[in-house]
């Protein structure tokens, strides 16, 4: 942790940073993986709004 003090005497403290890193682009398997899980999150809201729609 990096820390400082100004002239008045009041401590500033700074976290240590992480290191940078470039993301890498999903593999094939991966983006199946994403639009599955799109298509379930979309199902389950559907559902849920169908059924607040039912109950009210």
């Amino acid at each position: 942790m990096y820390t400082t003090v100004n002239e008045d005497g009041i401590l500033n403290n700074y976290p240590t940073e992480p290191k940078m890193y470039y993301s890498e682009y999903p593999a094939i398997w991966e983006q199946r993986r994403y639009v599955v899980q799109g298509a379930v999150a979309a199902i389950f809201v559907t559902a849920v709004v169908l059924v607040a729609l039912g109950v009210s």
